[in-house]
């Protein structure tokens, strides 16, 4: 039994990782709408359908994307067309450290040369032929494949966010039925309500975690008197929501424009120390203060998780990931047969277990977990 059990994890595993072109939007779509769910649910107790509650709040999601992208193009694009200059700026600066890193690189040869002692020099070796290089395609090409790819997977995630959020959790409780009979319906909904909600608030602290970032990288960018402060705050909030990954690409990016917009490395240092304190303290205070205490999920699991989401879907796995985890908690802590998955998942399962399932405080007491009762 467990042989087979790994060979169907073997198989689903490998339909993933090569079929990501498929699954990617229709995993995105449902971590959208379970996100967007809410404001839906809410206007469709006003007696509002969820069809024209679903337009009218993605119609405002899109607006503003549109307006924030509109609002970032025109220091963007100074940026780009400045690329050409920016990269013959960068390589002198950086000058003097490849001089100095080339010649520790010749130190350690020659110090190889004199330990291996002459090598004797072979006598008629014909040189080897050089490998053909394969023939590459364009750039202009290779953009406009991307670029297509892209704009399929968007258009059909907002294609499938529009139905399932039309749809609502009673849809997607009928449906999760119809492949696991011995659930009812009602349970099943009773379960995705509660993912909905956990998913929603994770994303909705964290949103805010990530605004409150944006304005203080902001803040502390024109204290440094770097150039358009507000679209590094921007840029900051947004991959912020890129666990490891966007933290690191926003400090490198800053880093970069510090060296170019200042002749001394130390004004680039402070503009690098600058985010790494605000990005340091955020993501080992303010998150887990705020979100950490509601998931209680293993530190460990979420790193592997990050990790493997990432080999398998890349960004769009990182992003997956943490929620996929919260989804698989609230389905073990509302399943009679899920106290092993739910002491893997959490470090402190029978506490949440104990919230979920109504268990008096009492045994917690006897257990030693909570204090006594003054």
């Amino acid at each position: 039994m467990t042989s087979v059990r790994l060979l169907v994890a073997g198989g689903i595993g490998l339909l993933l990782y090569f079929g990501y072109l498929a699954f990617i939007p229709v995993a995105l779509a449902l971590l959208i709408s379970l996100i967007l769910s809410g404001p839906v649910e809410a206007l469709h107790g006003r007696h509002v359908p969820r069809s024209l509650s679903a337009a009218m709040i993605m119609s405002i999601i899109l607006g503003i994307l549109v307006a924030l992208v509109n609002v970032m193009s025109q220091p963007a694009q100074k940026w780009f067309a400045a690329a050409p200059h920016t990269a013959r700026l960068i390589e002198r600066k950086i000058r003097p450290f490849e001089l100095i890193m080339q010649r520790i690189g010749e130190l350690r040869v020659s110090a190889g040369n004199i330990g291996s002692g002459p090598q004797p020099a072979q006598q008629g070796a014909a040189p080897a032929p050089a490998p053909a290089a394969a023939p590459q395609e364009s750039a202009p090409a290779l953009l406009f494949d991307g670029a297509r790819t892209f704009a399929l997977s968007c258009v059909g995630v907002v294609i499938l966010t529009l139905f399932l959020l039309s749809g609502g959790p009673p849809m997607l409780a009928r449906m999760t039925a119809a492949f696991a009979s011995d659930l009812k319906s009602a349970h099943i909904l009773k379960v995705i309500d509660k993912v909905r909600h956990e998913v929603g608030r994770f994303y909705v602290t964290t949103a805010l975690i990530n605004i409150g970032l944006g304005v203080a990288t902001s803040l502390a960018m024109m204290l440094c008197g770097m150039p358009n402060p507000f679209l590094w705050g921007t840029m900051a909030a947004i991959l912020n929501f890129i666990p490891y990954a966007g933290p690191t690409v926003t400090l490198l990016v800053l880093t970069v424009v510090a060296i170019i917009s200042f002749d001394g490395l130390g004004h680039a240092a402070a503009v690098a120390g600058c985010y790494l304190a605000l990005a340091t303290t955020e993501g080992q205070f303010v998150q887990p203060l705020l979100v950490g205490r509601r998931l209680q999920l293993n530190p460990m699991l979420v790193f592997l998780a990050l990790w493997f989401g990432g080999f398998f879907w890349g960004i769009a796995g990182i992003i997956l990931a943490t929620p996929t985890l919260a989804t698989l908690k609230v389905i073990a802590t509302n399943s009679a047969g899920g106290k092993q998955l739910l002491d893997f998942l959490s470090p402190h399962a029978d506490e949440d277990r104990s919230v979920n399932t109504g268990a008096p405080l009492v045994a917690l007491r006897r257990r030693g977990r909570l204090p006594p009762v003054l």
